[in-house]
């Protein structure tokens, strides 16, 4: 997939997917299906991801946004797709200040070349988002494919909106189970293993610590069974992730560590893709150390017995 950030680059004419697509959950997956190149009936049309860097959010607000899918999770998830492109689009001041009509003229027509457009029901654009989904059907008539709210019946009697928003609300709970729902996928922490402090070796449990990316959005802080993917391993790891601020021995700053099971050798500046599999409880602070450790021995036992019921 090519990741296009200048216009002159693209290949066109386009059938695009156009929306912010953090997370690339479920709902953003409907959206993109019409545009895949199985999908797409005229051969010569490139199937495109339109997005914006920065979100517009973070432009508006001057604050940085934090992300179900950073940059590079994002391209690693329309890659998998099967996406031919994604072109950033770049959010700035005048971008912001394009009327709906001057958006559709010169980024849609213009630029990209639109001849088949993939958009959800409420997708706006344009100046104090004035534009919607009838000003593309007005041109775009039946190339245009709106998809309707997507919503998921679980456990609540009460369907659920799938939306990034509802996803990060899963996640400051610790609602694993529903995040990962709500995906299509489980939840995702990938970084590099970094030097730390190797308290958990003195304590019998090493770990390993995760440099993740500034903008990823972490979930509730505590405990997780977790199963991760190394390169280094020919299949999956289980163990446990501790996600927090370490009060028990007067941490100062959140870390993100995991402890893995059966594994043995140097994890250092190796990447780890760890999928979070359950939530088994919050970040507390104990008495001394030992209290620390039979508490980590009863989390390892209660993550063993999840991953064997699954199995």
């Amino acid at each position: 997939m090519r990741v296009i950030f200048d216009p002159t680059q693209i290949s066109r004419p386009t059938a695009i997917a156009l929306g912010n697509f953090d997370g690339v959950h479920v709902g953003h997956r409907r959206v993109i299906a019409p545009i895949l190149p199985k999908a797409l009936r005229d051969p010569s049309l490139t199937s495109t991801v339109v997005s914006f860097s920065p979100h517009p959010q973070e432009f508006f607000s001057q604050k940085q946004r934090l992300l179900l899918a950073p940059f590079d999770e994002k391209v690693a998830l329309l890659k998998l797709l099967g996406v031919e492109q994604l072109v950033l689009l770049p959010f700035n001041a005048d971008l912001a200040k394009l009327t709906a009509a001057e958006f559709i003229q010169k980024i849609l027509i213009d630029s990209l070349q639109v001849e088949l457009i993939s958009v959800g029901f409420d997708f706006h654009f344009g100046q104090k988002r004035q534009g919607n989904v009838t000003d593309l059907h007005n041109i775009w008539g039946d190339r245009l494919t709106v998809i309707p709210e997507q919503t998921m019946q679980l456990n609540d009697p009460s369907p659920i909106r799938i939306s990034s928003s509802n996803i990060r609300v899963a996640l400051a709970k610790g609602e694993v189970d529903l995040a990962n729902a709500l995906l299509g996928r489980p939840y995702n922490l990938v970084g590099k293993v970094i030097q730390g402090k190797q308290l958990g070796r003195t304590i019998g449990f090493p770990t390993a610590n995760l440099d993740l990316p500034p903008q990823k959005c972490l979930p509730r802080d505590g405990v997780y069974a977790v199963k991760v993917n190394i390169s280094s391993s020919p299949k999956p790891i289980f163990g446990v992730m501790n996600i927090g601020l370490r009060p028990t021995v007067n941490g100062d700053r959140r870390s993100v560590e995991v402890h893995l099971f059966d594994w043995q050798g140097d994890l250092y500046d190796q990447e780890l893709n760890v999928d979070l599999v359950k939530f088994i409880r919050p970040e507390q602070k104990f008495a001394s150390l030992d209290a620390l450790k039979e508490q980590i021995q009863s989390d390892c036992q209660t993550a063993l017995t999840y991953f064997a019921v699954l199995a």
